[in-house]
């Protein structure tokens, strides 16, 4: 992860610029699992990798679990697709925080979400957050762990969201 750390911290102008942006999603076909995150954080917009601040745990928690081989940063992203892994957003804009995301919006993200997933074929769909999945999917009680539903032909999995700005 040295690359991460050479790289300048975005500026506050850099950050508030970054606010609605996207970050493109890393996904391809014959994936065993796309990962979805809410939505971008300003930093990963500003950017343009996913889970990009420092203080989120998702690419430790990734290479912890087996899913690389070594610990990758944000910038080698597209390195994950070799390994069988994607990353989504259910929200596309970027925003300072996820409680700025709608209702309306997540409920519109589980829908494209059902959408890439029919079309990329991924064995498993993993949703990062579990308060913006109970609301995108209208499932008030979910927990974490493997869901009922489906999405395609992909299980569905409710995990807690790494972020460092969320406690779940």
């Amino acid at each position: 992860m040295s690359e991460l750390s050479r790289r300048p911290r975005p500026t506050p102008a850099e950050l508030d610029a970054a606010r609605g942006r996207t970050v493109a999603d890393v996904i391809g076909p014959g994936l065993d699992v796309l990962f979805c995150g809410i939505n971008p954080g300003l930093w990963s917009a500003a950017v343009g990798h996913h889970f990009a601040h420092p203080g989120n745990r998702f690419w430790k928690a990734l290479h912890a679990s087996d899913f690389t081989d070594t610990l990758l940063s944000p910038a080698e992203e597209r390195r994950l697709l070799a390994a069988g892994v994607g990353v989504t957003n259910l929200v596309t804009r970027a925003t300072a925080s996820a409680d700025e995301v709608g209702r309306e919006e997540l409920r519109r993200g589980a829908g494209r979400l059902a959408g890439k997933s029919e079309r990329w074929g991924p064995r498993a769909v993993a949703v990062l957050g579990l308060g913006a999945y109970r609301v995108a999917f209208g499932r008030p009680r979910a927990a974490v762990g493997e869901q009922e539903e489906s999405l395609g032909q992909a299980r569905v999995w409710l995990l807690p969201n790494p972020s460092g700005l969320q406690g779940h």
